[in-house]
C-alpha cells in the first residue's frame, strides 16, 4: 500500500487548507493560487522565469490546467520571446525564461513556441565563447537548456570555465569578489545545486558529463547537510551561522526542491537525505507559509548574505515562490 505523507501546518494555515494536514501538491497549490490572485504576469526576466518552472512542474505534478494556462498567457505576452542586450550579449539571466517555453512546447509541440530560445543558443555556442557564466546564478539560468536543446557538450565547457572558477570543495562562491571568503551565499548555492538537478533530469543515461555532475551534486549534497539547522532552514550564509542569522526561503526550497530529486532520482542515499529534505519542507511550511498561502522570508534580489536584511516573515518574492513550487513537486514524489 502507497502510503501518502501529510504535513501537519500551523493553525494560522488552517483556514486556507481547510484540514490540520496537507499534502505537499495542497501546499503547492495554495501558494501558487495565492501568487495568481494577487500579482501581474510581469516581465519575462529572471524572477518571473524562475516562477514559471515551479509553476510548470506544479502542473506536470497535478495535470491543473490553470497553471499551464496562466504560464501560456505570460509567454504570450511576450510572443515566446527573450530579453536581449546589445552591450551583453548571450546573457544567462535573458535566456532563463526559455525553461518555461521548453515546458509549453513540451506540453504541445509547436515550433514558435521555441524559436527564439533556439536561435539565441545556437548564437551563443556559436560565438565560441566560454565565459558568460561568471556568476554562480547564471548555472540554473541556462545550464538546464542547453541539456534539453541537445547542447550539452557545450553547455559543459561553459560549466566547467565557470566550476573553476567558483567551486570550493562541495560549495559556490557567488562570483570572483567572494574567492576565498567565507560568504557561501544560500540562495546562489540554491541556483547550482537546481541547475545540476534540472541539468541530470535532462540528460541521457549514457551522457559522457552525467558522472561529473553526480559527483559534484553528491559534493553539494554532503556540504548541504552538515550545515542545515535544527528547523529546516539554511542560513543566507552557508559559511558563518552568525552571519545574518535567521530562515530564508528561497535558499531553502532550492535545497529541498535538489535533495529530494536527488533520493526520488536515485542519485542521493534515501536514508540520510530524504529526512533532510524533509525537514527542510516542514520547516517551511510550518515558518514560512501564511493562511493565504502567500510563502515568506525569502531574501529579495541581491548577491549575499547582508542584502534585504532583515529578512522578514512577510518578505515575498516571484523567484522565492518558483523555488518553492519546485520543492513542493519533489517532496510530493518522495
Amino acid at each position: 500500500m502507497v502510503r501518502r505523507r501529510t504535513f501537519l501546518l500551523g493553525a494560522s494555515a488552517l483556514p486556507l487548507l481547510g484540514a490540520a494536514a496537507a499534502t505537499p501538491l495542497d501546499v503547492g497549490r495554495a501558494a501558487a493560487d495565492h501568487w495568481i490572485r494577487t500579482a501581474s504576469l510581469g516581465d519575462n526576466n529572471w524572477q518571473n522565469a524562475t516562477l514559471h518552472s515551479g509553476v510548470m512542474a506544479l502542473y506536470e505534478a497535478t495535470s491543473a490546467t490553470k497553471y499551464r494556462d496562466y504560464t501560456l498567457s505570460w509567454a504570450n505576452k511576450h510572443d515566446f520571446k527573450l530579453r536581449t542586450s546589445s552591450s551583453n550579449p548571450h546573457f544567462a539571466d535573458y535566456q532563463a525564461a526559455g525553461q518555461a517555453y521548453l515546458d509549453l512546447y513540451e506540453d504541445k509541440r509547436e515550433p514558435q513556441r521555441i524559436a527564439a530560445l533556439v536561435k539565441e543558443i545556437d548564437a551563443t555556442v556559436a560565438s565560441g565563447r566560454v565565459d558568460y557564466w561568471w556568476w554562480v546564478d547564471a548555472l540554473h539560468m541556462a545550464m538546464p537548456i542547453f541539456a534539453r536543446l541537445g547542447k550539452a557538450d557545450y553547455g559543459d565547457k561553459l560549466y566547467r570555465w565557470t566550476r573553476t572558477r567558483l567551486w570550493d570543495n562541495g560549495l559556490w562562491w557567488r562570483d570572483k569578489k567572494y574567492v576565498g571568503r567565507n560568504v557561501y551565499w544560500s540562495r546562489g548555492n540554491g541556483w547550482a545545486i537546481a541547475a545540476l538537478a534540472k541539468t541530470l533530469d535532462a540528460l541521457p543515461a549514457s551522457s559522457p558529463f552525467r558522472a561529473g555532475y553526480v559527483a559534484d551534486f553528491r559534493a553539494m549534497a554532503a556540504s548541504l547537510a552538515r550545515v542545515q539547522r535544527s528547523d529546516g532552514f539554511w542560513n543566507v550564509n552557508l559559511g558563518d551561522p552568525k552571519d545574518h542569522p535567521g530562515p530564508e526561503t528561497s535558499g531553502t526550497a532550492f535545497f529541498t526542491y535538489g535533495l529530494a530529486w536527488g533520493v526520488r532520482a536515485g542519485v542521493l542515499d534515501a536514508s540520510v537525505y530524504r529526512p533532510i529534505a524533509l525537514r527542510g519542507w516542514d520547516g517551511m511550511v510550518s515558518a514560512a507559509l501564511h493562511s493565504t498561502g502567500k510563502v515568506g522570508y525569502v531574501q529579495g534580489q541581491g548577491q549575499q548574505p547582508s542584502d534585504h536584511q532583515p529578512v522578514k516573515r512577510d518578505d515575498t518574492a516571484n523567484f522565492g515562490v518558483g523555488a518553492f513550487l519546485l520543492a513542493s513537486t519533489q517532496v510530493a514524489r518522495l
